[in-house]
């Protein structure tokens, strides 16, 4: 099936492949770990076992997915030095070193931290414990931090300057790591993230809700869930307004692909609902959409005039029928989770937050709608940002490797298979997990006392114990 096409363009596909599989599981591990901080310092403040054992139930989940994470990124980030070594040799002084910070500051952190959130809360004492948790979520963040400053960079250069062999070089680091794009990028994906983690929390509670509504463990996670999700939704639906904003000033060839605008349109632009993007007629085919809807989100006057595709030359265009319809669904899980936080805000109002069962089957269905969002949002960019790798000054064509289609086909099959095994298995496994309920701990009588004032006993070993094995 991949006779004829170009090493380029298998070599797209593969990135595009493996990045997929990469970008869920981080998306999930930042939420999920700022869930887990959020939940140790609740069980040590209120000493609510519930919060306790909410804790050890998710850190086993975040556990596999933090795993998952990393070899997906290994994997991912050779490909720089395989079919894409042009791009690296050309970028490499300015988005090596922000990802070998990602490295030194950020994964050093939460791999670091990580062993003691997950077995050391008896062994190192629960202040060092929760300071070891913090560290994790923190660390997933700083993570998130470099890796989208390389990105936004690539999306929105600044503070460089190009030497005679083309190379890019670093000229303010100020301006490279906090390039235009950056502040909302970082926002933008920090809130999907929660919002990721939240549904699928939401799910989880929601599936042992229908199963038991007395479920102690499931009325609480599903309580915390539909908070983030009734009052992040609309901070993050801002949040992508500002980002939108952002972009058609630096990057208005993606917009203009993003609306579905062929043509310019000097006295107010619609806002196109729906259609499906005819690129040899330049046109959207059966459009639903509003007049000048379009302008008012962007320029915030009815009448404000807005530019088309037909202003960019051909060869400058971005695939408009891929983000257009990925735009489409991340807007439309956006609005879908508002309905949702909104419904589950009623219900709580009404007191029939863990008595609708319409509800938790609807935040069942969400649950992996995060994700979607998420993926359809980084096809929008990535897409978007075509045909360059470095927007406007190094293409796509320009940073390939000396790579024929025939060994890129083989590398790009062997990916699918060993990844939807890996992968499809670790996936499942979490499933699994996930359909079993939290359970409460069970202190004994005699320590009870002790860890509700906060003291956690030491283990006694006896000499047995104690004594080196033959």
């Amino acid at each position: 099936m991949l006779d004829g096409t170009t090493a380029e363009t298998l070599a797209r596909i593969q990135f595009a492949f493996t990045v997929s599989f990469h970008i869920i599981f981080p998306a999930f591990s930042i939420g999920l770990a700022s869930f887990l901080a959020v939940l140790n310092a609740l069980w040590l403040r209120s000493r609510d076992h519930t919060y306790l054992a909410l804790f050890n139930y998710w850190k086993k989940i975040f556990a596999v997915a933090f795993g998952m994470g990393v070899v997906s990124g290994i994997v991912m980030s050779y490909q720089f030095g395989t079919n894409w070594s042009v791009f690296s040799d050309k970028a490499g002084p300015v988005i090596g070193p922000l990802m070998a910070y990602e490295v030194l500051s950020a994964f050093f952190l939460e791999a670091g931290f990580l062993g003691i959130m997950l077995f050391g809360r008896e062994r190192v004492g629960e202040r060092l414990h929760m300071f070891a948790t913090a560290m994790v979520a923190f660390g997933t963040l700083m993570s998130a931090t470099w890796i989208l400053s390389v990105n936004s960079w690539m999306q929105t250069p600044a503070g460089y300057s190009i030497a005679a062999n083309g190379q890019f070089v670093p000229e303010d680091w100020w301006q490279i790591v906090f390039n235009p794009s950056f502040p909302y990028r970082l926002v933008h994906m920090v809130l999907a993230a929660y919002l990721t983690t939240a549904f699928v929390v939401g799910a989880v509670g929601a599936l042992h809700l229908l199963r038991n509504q007395s479920d102690k463990e499931a009325r609480r996670m599903f309580s915390m869930a539909m908070w983030m999700a009734l009052i992040v939704t609309p901070i993050q639906i801002v949040a992508g307004d500002s980002h939108g904003l952002n972009t058609l000033e630096h990057q208005p060839a993606k917009v203009m692909a993003m609306e579905g605008h062929y043509d310019s349109h000097p006295d107010g632009a619609p806002l196109i609902l729906f259609g499906i993007p005819n690129p040899d007629e330049k046109r959207i085919d059966y459009a639903i959409e509003v007049p000048k809807l379009s302008s008012l989100i962007l320029k915030h006057d009815l009448n404000a005039p807005l530019a088309g595709l037909d202003t960019i030359p051909d060869d400058e265009e971005p695939p408009v029928a891929i983000v257009f319809f990925s735009f489409r669904i991340m807007i439309g899980i956006g609005f879908a989770m508002l309905a949702v936080g909104a419904w589950s805000g009623l219900a709580r109002i009404r007191g029939r937050l863990f008595d609708s069962p319409w509800l938790h089957r609807t935040c069942l269905i969400m649950g992996p709608a995060g994700f979607v969002a998420v993926l359809a949002g980084w096809i929008t960019t990535e897409v978007g940002r075509q045909p360059y790798t470095v927007y406007g000054l190094l293409r796509t064509s320009d940073s390939l490797a000396p790579v024929e289609a025939p060994a890129v086909a083989t590398s790009l099959i062997a990916f699918v298979v060993v990844y939807f095994f890996v992968f499809g298995a670790g996936t499942a496994y979490i499933l699994a997990m996930m359909n079993k309920r939290p359970s409460t701990p069970r202190l004994g009588l005699r320590d009870a006392p002790v860890r509700a004032a906060g003291v956690v006993p030491r283990k006694k070993f006896t000499a047995s114990e104690t004594s080196t094995p033959n």
